[in-house]
C-alpha cells in the first residue's frame, strides 16, 4: 500500500534535519494522524528516543504560564507584584498583561546579562536574575506601545503567581495543567544541566560531529518545561476538545490582542499569530544550546504539529512541513528577480539606535537584513520594496523605509557613512544606569571590545566596522541559545571631534548610553 504525503514526510526528517534524534507527531479532529520517532536521546548511553522521552520544551513553556495567568482572578495583585521586583525603575511600570503580550519595554535579562559581564556559559540562576531585573531603571519603549521578545516577562509572570498564590510554580503547572490535560509525565525542568532520564542535547553538525551541549540557567514561567511527545499529544487533544467553548483555555489564549493604539498585534499570552498557507495560526517555538522544539495550531483545520529535536536543526521548518503534508499542500518554490541595489548597504536606526546591514544572498535573488538575530530573508525584492507579510523595507524620494508592523514600528533607516580615521576608541567606557563597564583595546586594524560588570568579565571579540564611528561587538554565543548577536556602538563626539561615549544596543537590550571615563 503506497505511503501517504504525510508517512513521507514524516520519514523524511530524519536526514533532511539531520541530528542525534527527535520525535514528532500531527494531531487532526482530535486524533493523531502521525506520530514518528527516531535516532538517540543520548548517544552515549545509546538511550532510545522515543514518543516518552523527556524533552525541554524551552519557550514553548510560555503559553503554559499565561494559561495560568489568564485563570488568575485578580491582575492588580500580580501587577503590584510586576512593580515590587523594578524597586529602581524610574519611570510607570508595566502590568502583568503587558508581559505576557511581550509589550513590557523591558530588555531582555539575558542580552543584559553579557553587559554585566557574563561568560557565556556561566551559572545565571534566581539570584543572578533578580540582580539584573531589580537594577532595571529604564525602559527601552513605553509599555504596550510595541513588541520585543524578553524572557523575563514570564520569568516575572511564574514569580508573580506564586507570590500571589503561596504555591509553587511547579505545584501550579501540575494540578491546574498537567493533570487536567492528562500530561502524565510533564514537570518543570528549572534546571537545565541534565534531565532525570538522562536525555541529552546536542551541539554540533554532521560535518563538525555532535558534542553534548553545556547549560547552566534556571528556567521557569519562561522556558522552563519538560514533556514527552506524548505530553504534548496530550495537550493539542485537550485543545481540540474545547474548540466550541469561547470560553475555552485556548480559545481565551488566542484572542486577538493590540497595542495601546489599536493596531493587532502578532504576540500575545505566549502566543504567535500569524498565517500558515492562509490559514490562521498560533503556536511558538523552542530553543536552548542542543534543544530545538515547534509546536504549530491551525484552528480552522482542527490541525497540531509537534516537532521535538535534541539538535539544533530548523523545527519550525520541519512542523511547517508536516502541515503541509497533513493538509495535501504542495509547495512551490517561490522565484524572486533581483530588485535595486539602492537597498544594499549600512545604515542606523535613530530611534533605538542599532544598526541594519542589507546585502543580497548568496543566489543574489533576495536580501539579507541583519537587524535582529538571526538574519531576516526578505524576499519580492524590486525596484522600491522587499519583505511581504513581516518586515518590509520601502524607498521613496527621501531614502529608505523599515517597517516591521510585528513590532508596531515603522523608522526611517539613515546610511552611515563612510569611515573616517579616527584612532581614538581605546579606553574604558561606563554605562552608569547598569553599572557596566566595556573596554576597547588595540588599533584601527584591529580593535577589541568586552563588557564587564557584577556578573563577571566577558571575553575579548575582534570589533567590526560598518562605518564612520558605528562599530558592531559580536555576540553570537550566550547564556541563551538565541543569542544578542551583534552589539551596536554608535561612538558620539562633541563639536571639536573629541569621543564622548557610544550608544549600545541589540535587538533584545537598546538606547544604552556609555560614557568615556
Amino acid at each position: 500500500m503506497p505511503r501517504s504525503s504525510l508517512d513521507r514526510a514524516l520519514a523524511a526528517l530524519p536526514s533532511s534535519y539531520p541530528g542525534p534524534g527527535g520525535a514528532a507527531a500531527v494531531i487532526r479532529n482530535g486524533e493523531v494522524i502521525g506520530c514518528h520517532s527516531w535516532g538517540f536521546a543520548n548517544a552515549e548511553t545509546r538511550l532510545a528516543f522515543t514518543p516518552r522521552t523527556q524533552f525541554r520544551l524551552c519557550s514553548i513553556t510560555k503559553q503554559f504560564t499565561c494559561a495560568l495567568l489568564d485563570a488568575w482572578p485578580d491582575k492588580a495583585a500580580l501587577d503590584a507584584y510586576v512593580a515590587s521586583s523594578l524597586p529602581n525603575l524610574q519611570e510607570p511600570p508595566p502590568g502583568v498583561m503587558d508581559l505576557a503580550h511581550n509589550q513590557s519595554g523591558l530588555r531582555d535579562y539575558w542580552a543584559v546579562a553579557m553587559l554585566h559581564g557574563a561568560p557565556t556559559e556561566s551559572v545565571f540562576g534566581s539570584t543572578e536574575a533578580k540582580r539584573v531585573i531589580s537594577g532595571t531603571r529604564s525602559l527601552h519603549f513605553r509599555p504596550g506601545t510595541a513588541y520585543s521578545y524578553v524572557n523575563q516577562n514570564f520569568y516575572l509572570i511564574s514569580e508573580a503567581l506564586e507570590a500571589c498564590s503561596g504555591r509553587s510554580f511547579s505545584e501550579l503547572l501540575q494540578t491546574q495543567i498537567f493533570d487536567p490535560c492528562g500530561m502524565k509525565t510533564a514537570f518543570l525542568a528549572a534546571n537545565t544541566q541534565s534531565m532525570p532520564d538522562g536525555t541529552r542535547g546536542y551541539e554540533g553538525s554532521e560535518a563538525t560531529g555532535y558534542r553534548a551541549a553545556n547549560n547552566n540557567i534556571l528556567w521557569t514561567g519562561d522556558a522552563g518545561l519538560g514533556a514527552s511527545l506524548d505530553d504534548m499529544i496530550a495537550w493539542e487533544k485537550a485543545i481540540d476538545a474545547q474548540r466550541d467553548d469561547p470560553e475555552g483555555f485556548y480559545n481565551r489564549l488566542s484572542r486577538p490582542v493590540h497595542f495601546r493604539d489599536g493596531r493587532l498585534a502578532r504576540y500575545g499570552s505566549g502566543l504567535q499569530r500569524g498565517k500558515l498557507f492562509g490559514r490562521a495560526m498560533t503556536g511558538h517555538g523552542g530553543a536552548l544550546r542542543g534543544w530545538r522544539s515547534h509546536r504549530l495550531h491551525l484552528a480552522e483545520e482542527r490541525l497540531s504539529v509537534v516537532v521535538l529535536f535534541n539538535h539544533m536543526s530548523e523545527a519550525h521548518s520541519a512542523a511547517a512541513e508536516l502541515a503541509a503534508a497533513a493538509l495535501e499542500i504542495t509547495r512551490t518554490a517561490q522565484e524572486s528577480m533581483p530588485g535595486s541595489t539602492a537597498f544594499i548597504g549600512h545604515y542606523l536606526e535613530p530611534e533605538t539606535g542599532l544598526s541594519a546591514s542589507i546585502t543580497p544572498t548568496v543566489s543574489n535573488a533576495r536580501l539579507s537584513l541583519r537587524y535582529a538575530y538571526p538574519p531576516e530573508i526578505l524576499d519580492d525584492w524590486t525596484q522600491d520594496k522587499a519583505g511581504r507579510d513581516a518586515t518590509t523595507l520601502t524607498l521613496d524620494d527621501q531614502g529608505l523605509v523599515m517597517s516591521r508592523p510585528q513590532e508596531n514600528r515603522e523608522t526611517r533607516l539613515i546610511p552611515i557613512p563612510e569611515m573616517q580615521r579616527f584612532q581614538d576608541l581605546a579606553g574604558r567606557y561606563e554605562c552608569e544606569e547598569l553599572d557596566s563597564i566595556l573596554t576597547i583595546a588595540g588599533s584601527e586594524e584591529a580593535f577589541y571590545g568586552a563588557f564587564s560588570g557584577m556578573l563577571g568579565q566577558g571575553r575579548m571579540e575582534r570589533l567590526q566596522k560598518l562605518g564612520n564611528d558605528v562599530w558592531l561587538v559580536p555576540c553570537l554565543r550566550a547564556l541563551d541559545h538565541s543569542p544578542p548577536g551583534y552589539w551596536t556602538l554608535a561612538f558620539q563626539r562633541d563639536a571639536q571631534h573629541k569621543l564622548t561615549g557610544l550608544r549600545a544596543g541589540c535587538w533584545l537590550a537598546r538606547d544604552l548610553l556609555y560614557r568615556r571615563i
